[in-house]
């Protein structure tokens, strides 16, 4: 085996490119990596994940290791509780050994024989990648569409199943989302088209069986734009959904009338948000209106849907962020947010009941489940926490009693959910502002500062990662490891304020929160910083990028997953998928306002010659999210300015986008390394 201390890392190449906007000028050497049909590219890239292995080489039997304990808590033979849908029970399930679903479904009664809708390991057999969504049945119940993706790069091909033959349709529909909904005269299906360069979902399609012809329905000309097109719940309506970070409307069609035209829900107006639910006569509005900053449930007669006809039916609560609902014929559930705790609230239409289910933890999630069923008295919901296996419980709304369905099988013989502590605590921010955390460990642990830890975050989109119970993760607290979740401003944790102090002008609260629960979890010996390590991706890993520019002096290792870190390039380039549309997110970069700002937090931008943390950043070659060269170019700038002799790994998954492998045990590979990674840098090696 090779000495570490021989062994080099690739070193890219430097072609400078100028890139200049608002009279400013950056130099970017590593821009050429922008080209995945460029072999060089492929090989420099190739280069990096050899060295990662050979300096990981000696974690190799490790890993392995991790990897055979992961994979042996989680039941193989596994099901999903079935759901009831148009007079057949749905079931999906998995076999021992095999890492793709199963999709069965039985006619009536739970006792009927089982029929095969997908076998995914079949579908998968030769495929370095593959996921199957979008699973849409036909009204009767005798045919079934899909999408596809063998790349992960997320562009879907739809095809259409006879579900009596088993025989797959002609009809291919490429460069979709994936799913699609049918019309009720079980011929006609509408889909979401996208843009083959920027991925943009921008176009509503007409596919009739059989035709080769599609009919163009809809097009969204404004850029920072997406569309989606779905069925209400109800089976009323089929809905056009067009949505932007700030802005919503809805265009909505009689499911009877496929031919029919399409009609304006309510005309869009820039910072207006809402979504809409059928029932009864009346669509129900989910809704910022009026300055709702945290949403209120709106409502208005189906045949009069202009914004003139809304009327409230749950007002706005300035301490409740309205998450969601669900409809029943009985019933409205509201999923709500409180103190950043989720509650569900239950209401009868009449009026006679509302309540909410009581929960007594602070660091668990609930939240409503498969509910496509609309006259019934059962809510499903799911609950989990930090320290408690997830659960998916019936509840009967009238009745009240509740019927606990399945525990998520924990296959670990010395697994005990009382071994393990979960707290929530309180860091205080630059600014004043309390940040919440939500804390697991492993009980009998010593806060005297000398415990690993692995601290975690998001924060953008508002996007909340509330306290969740992770069988993976056992593997770290069973070592010693703290594991901490940093509710930061960016997520919607605490509020929609939250979110909007995280974001545009306000970005730089993301990372400075992130940075004082740092500090707070050192001052009160949780951890040290030669013992605290940080994860995110995507925008996390920008997370990443900026508290080592800031802070990397806190932190002794870093992963950084799929990172969003060359802001600038990104965002002026609206070649980009997904660029266009972040506008609201980030901020347009074409407004020197913003440009400076983003500028001044820009990962990629922002490197100096300074020593940072051990480090292992990873990225897929096909991703359409965060382009693998924002991960590569930030490593190769990285090399070439850090002090230190820190590690430093670039991990590309070359079959695979932003999800990472599509494997069912696959996956857990790659976690396998990443917590060889922290382990062996706290030189736990067993």
């Amino acid at each position: 085996m090779a000495n570490p201390s021989e062994i080099k890392p690739p070193i890219a190449k430097k072609i400078p490119k100028l890139l200049e906007a608002h009279a400013d000028v950056r130099t970017d050497n590593y821009f050429w990596m922008n080209n995945r049909e460029d072999e060089e590219v492929i090989n420099h890239l190739n280069a990096e994940n050899a060295y990662c292995d050979a300096m990981m080489a000696h974690t190799k039997v490790f890993q392995k290791d991790l990897f055979e304990e992961m994979k042996a808590r989680i039941k193989e033979d596994d099901e999903s509780v079935p759901y009831k849908y148009n007079g057949y029970w749905y079931i999906t399930k998995y076999e021992k050994g095999k890492d793709y679903p199963i999709y069965t479904r039985k006619k009536e009664s739970l006792d009927a024989e089982a029929e095969l809708l997908f076998d995914c390991n079949i579908m998968a057999e030769g495929e370095s990648y593959f996921k199957l969504v979008g699973i849409s049945i036909s009204p009767d119940n005798k045919k079934v569409s899909y999408g596809l993706d063998l790349t992960g790069r997320r562009n879907y091909t739809v095809y259409v199943k006879d579900l009596e033959t088993g025989t797959i349709a002609k009809d291919k529909i490429e460069h979709t989302t994936g799913s699609s909904s049918w019309a009720n005269d079980n011929e006609t299906l509408f889909y979401t088209k996208k843009d083959e360069k920027t991925l943009r979902a921008f176009q509503i399609y007409k596919h009739k069986l059989g035709e080769t012809q599609d009919e163009l329905i809809f097009q969204e000309n404004d850029d920072t734009f997406g569309v989606a097109i779905y069925k209400s719940k109800s089976r009323k309506y089929l809905i056009i959904a067009c949505y932007s970070t700030l802005t919503n409307e809805y265009h909505v069609l009689s499911a009877d009338n496929p031919d029919g035209k399409f009609k304006v829900f309510s005309p869009r107006v820039r910072g207006l948000e809402y979504n809409i639910s059928h029932y009864d006569g009346h669509f129900f509005i989910l809704t910022n209106k009026d300055k709702a900053t945290n949403f209120k449930l709106m409502k208005t007669p189906e045949a009069a849907t202009n914004i003139e006809n809304w009327v409230d039916v749950i007002p706005h609560r300035e301490d409740t962020l309205l998450e969601s609902l669900d409809i029943f014929k009985d019933y409205l559930v509201l999923s709500e947010r409180t103190n950043g705790l989720n509650q569900i609230r239950i209401k009868r239409w009449d009026n006679t009941e509302d309540y909410y289910l009581p929960f007594t933890s602070e660091t668990y999630t609930c939240y409503t489940g498969t509910n496509v069923d609309f006259d019934t008295e059962i809510l499903r919901y799911g609950y989990n926490s930090m320290t408690t296996p997830a659960s998916v419980i019936d509840f009967n709304m009238r009745t009240r009693e509740e019927k606990i369905l399945k525990e998520q099988a924990v296959l670990d013989k010395n697994f005990d959910k009382n071994n393990y502590t979960e707290e929530r605590i309180w860091a205080t921010a630059e600014d004043g502002t309390k940040i919440p955390m939500s804390v697991v460990y492993r009980k009998g642990i010593k806060l005297d500062g000398n415990n690993p830890l692995l601290q975690y975050a998001y924060g953008s989109y508002g996007s909340t990662v509330d306290p969740y119970f992770s069988t993976i993760r056992l593997s770290l607290l069973d070592r010693g490891f703290i594991y901490v979740i940093a509710h930061i401003r960016g997520g919607e944790y605490l509020g929609r304020n939250w979110y909007e102090d995280g974001k545009l002008l306000n970005k730089k609260n993301t990372f400075s929160d992130f940075i004082a629960c740092s500090i707070h979890l050192i001052k009160q010996k949780y951890t040290s910083s030669q013992h605290l390590y940080a994860m995110g991706g995507s925008a996390g890993g920008l997370l990443m990028g900026a508290i080592i520019n800031e802070a990397s002096e806190l932190y002794n290792g870093i992963i950084a997953a799929v990172p969003f870190v060359d802001v600038m390039t990104t965002m002026l380039d609206e070649s980009i998928p997904l660029t266009t549309g972040e506008y609201d997110e980030w901020g347009n970069p074409n407004d020197k306002l913003y440009y400076n700002y983003m500028k001044s937090y820009s990962p990629y931008d922002n490197i100096s010659a300074k020593a940072y943390p051990n480090m292992l950043v990873t990225a897929g070659l096909h991703d359409s999210q965060v382009q693998y060269w924002e991960p590569a170019k930030w490593v190769a700038k990285l090399r070439e300015y850090k002090t230190d002799n820190n590690q430093l790994f670039l991990k590309t998954n070359m079959d695979a986008g932003h999800g990472g492998a599509s494997g069912r045990f696959e996956s857990l590979k790659e976690d396998a390394e990443e917590f060889a990674f922290l382990l062996d840098l706290e030189g736990i090696n067993s």
